[in-house]
């Protein structure tokens, strides 16, 4: 009978702890301290009791971990409040485990071949000895993950020794030890071309038409179409990309990566690989792998323990074959806070005046991707409250909010945006959200919903602000109702960020920022930023992005050139008067604070 797997954990001894040390250099294993920590205490009690952290820290820390999904004590040691070494140790007596200090350069390679790297990399571990020939004494960051020690015992059928090692020291070991990541592509893409050539040569000797259902299926399961895919996956996460692009064309099969608004090549694998990686990403989202004239959208789910991140796929057949986006919506990385995102102290004062209204409607406006949704997010998250009831109606819905009562568009059924929107009236909501306007009918609803005591808001696709008001108009609204009901507008572009680790500064003058439309505000020499270019950012010099506001409240002066029907300019010229900065003129101001730079602001912004 097979030993069970809570019998191949074992407990450090000291003793033997000390009798390996004087054997073998590999590890060198500190006996734990005798004290009276209890196990299962939480940690947070535990550093608050030691005199650690104080209070205070502690509640910055646990707001810190809701937001990022983090552990605690990497939060602590994060943000500055407590050495690694010290949390090393404390651990170490919670758990009754050896802290062990690990060896320079490279683990002995018998011992790597126990845990391969993506599981040292998965639940950063590492195995440092062999104590008998039945147990390996395995380094972790984090001694209470069950589900390491599950992994590893399972893999190697060796009862498990749980020590404790600095995270950092762990991750150093882990490079040193290991092949990079690097040398693990090259091996998947070339067994992806080796099972290309398997069906180029099948191909050749037997087909005679399009594969079928079943072929697909079998070249999908194939182990290199399988690692391919999965790869693809892992690097967008770990790049932090938005969205992958996976391309036939007549030439050959690309897959690229957008990161930070900007698509970069990140692979080409064989062009004979298409049906099978196509299909392989069907099946994952559970579409028909049958169906390749039609378009089709899924869905797939990721989750590594704490995080959640859904893949939207959407399939596209073209003339040289179907094309594949898959965009990324990555729960832990939603930051759902207004005073985070962008925007300056007028508008953010202005914007949350306005969606604490008691009825109105608020637009956004930007193109796709430029963060409307987390906008509209963070403002719901603002104003939600027991007392409120928000409802929602989305295409699709991308992100689950806690009580938040959410509607997915489909409009196969009849379930359209006007159609929702009707059923919403007779549904007692305080708080609307529509996920668009894209018709005079669900702007019709949507404005009169406004009007009868409930807060409204949406999106609209136009360039600015101002011209939000001609954009409605021209749909059909009447003035007369858009004066009433509009209580502000708000167009968003996303610019990116001067990379952090590789930004030089530079002085300049701020009158060279006037040619691009900003107003001088008599700061004369001003500290630039630029990214030299880092491994962090890719070489790029930028890293991240932050989104840049024009924010128009209507007032009653804007009420009434709407209610006449001004032209563009007029209104735009009374907003600015009032106080609004363009897009253009936000952007250039983050460029003062050296956030971003001028070449980006041109990129994104027009005057």
């Amino acid at each position: 009978m097979a030993q069970p797997l809570r019998d191949r954990f074992v407990e450090p001894n000291a003793q033997a702890a000390t009798r390996e040390r004087g054997r073998s250099k590999t590890v060198e294993l500190r006996p734990k301290a005798e004290d009276s920590t209890p196990v299962g205490r939480r940690l947070g009690d535990v550093v608050v009791t030691e005199g650690l952290v104080t209070t205070e820290q502690l509640g910055q820390a646990t707001a810190e971990q809701k937001r990022t999904n983090e552990k605690l004590g990497t939060v602590l040691v994060r943000l500055g409040f407590i050495a690694e070494d010290d949390l090393v140790h404390l651990l170490s007596r919670q758990y009754r485990v050896s802290v062990v200090t690990l060896p320079e350069g490279r683990i002995a390679p018998e011992l790597l071949k126990l845990v391969p790297a993506s599981v040292a990399r998965k639940y950063e571990v590492i195995p440092v000895a062999r104590r008998t020939p039945t147990s390996l004494v395995l380094a972790m960051s984090d001694p209470s993950n069950l589900s390491a020690l599950d992994d590893v015992a399972f893999r190697t059928g060796l009862k498990v020794v749980p020590v404790i090692a600095p995270p950092s020291g762990i991750r150093k070991a882990i490079e040193e030890s290991y092949e990079p990541e690097s040398s693990t592509l090259a091996n998947v893409m070339g067994e992806a071309e080796a099972l290309a050539a398997r069906i180029a040569a099948t191909e050749n000797r037997e087909r005679t038409g399009a594969p079928s259902a079943v072929e697909l299926r079998t070249s999908a399961d194939q182990v290199p179409v399988v690692r391919l895919v999965n790869l693809i996956l892992l690097d967008a996460i770990l790049k932090g990309a938005s969205d992958i692009h996976l391309e036939p064309d007549e030439g050959g099969f690309h897959v690229r990566l957008r990161i930070d608004g900007i698509l970069h090549d990140v692979m080409t694998p064989p062009r004979g690989l298409e049906p099978a990686l196509v299909s392989r990403i069907k099946i994952m989202a559970s579409l028909d792998i049958a169906e390749r004239r039609l378009p089709q959208d899924g869905r797939i789910k990721f989750r590594d323990e704490a995080r959640e991140i859904d893949f939207r796929v959407s399939v596209l057949p073209t003339i040289f074959g179907e094309s594949i986006v898959l965009r990324l919506l990555d729960k832990g990385a939603l930051k759902l806070d207004l005073t985070q995102l962008g925007f300056d102290p007028w508008s953010l004062e202005h914007f949350q005046k306005a969606i604490r209204s008691p009825y109105g409607m608020i637009l956004i406006t930007g193109p796709t991707g430029s963060g409307k949704t987390t906008t509209l997010y963070s403002a719901l998250q603002t104003v939600n409250t027991p007392d409120i009831h928000i409802l929602t109606l989305e295409d699709p819905v991308e992100y689950n909010l806690a009580r938040v009562t959410q509607i997915q568009v489909n409009e196969e059924i009849g379930l359209s945006f006007a159609a929702g929107l009707r059923s919403f009236l007779r549904h007692d909501p305080d708080i609307i959200l529509v996920g668009e306007m894209r018709d005079i009918e669900t702007s019709q609803i949507a404005i009169r919903a406004s009007l009868t005591g409930h807060l409204v808001l949406s999106t609209i696709h136009t360039n600015d602000c101002a011209s939000t008001i001609a954009r409605l108009l021209d749909m059909g609204v009447p003035p007369f109702l858009l004066s009433s009901s509009l209580r502000l507008v708000a167009g968003q572009r996303l610019v990116r960020k001067v990379c952090s680790e590789c930004k030089e500064p530079y002085e300049s003058q701020e009158e060279s920022l006037v040619p691009y439309g900003h107003t001088p505000q008599g700061l004369r020499t001003c500290t630039f930023y630029k990214g030299r270019g880092c491994q962090a950012c890719s070489f790029t010099g930028t890293k991240g992005r932050i989104a840049v506001y024009e924010v128009m409240p209507v007032t009653r002066e804007l009420r009434d050139l709407i209610m006449h029907n001004a032209p563009t300019t007029e209104i735009c010229k009374v907003a600015r008067d009032q106080g609004m900065k363009t897009l253009r003129e936000a952007a250039l101001l983050k460029v003062i604070e050296g956030v971003t730079t001028v070449e980006e602001v041109l990129r994104v912004t027009s005057e």
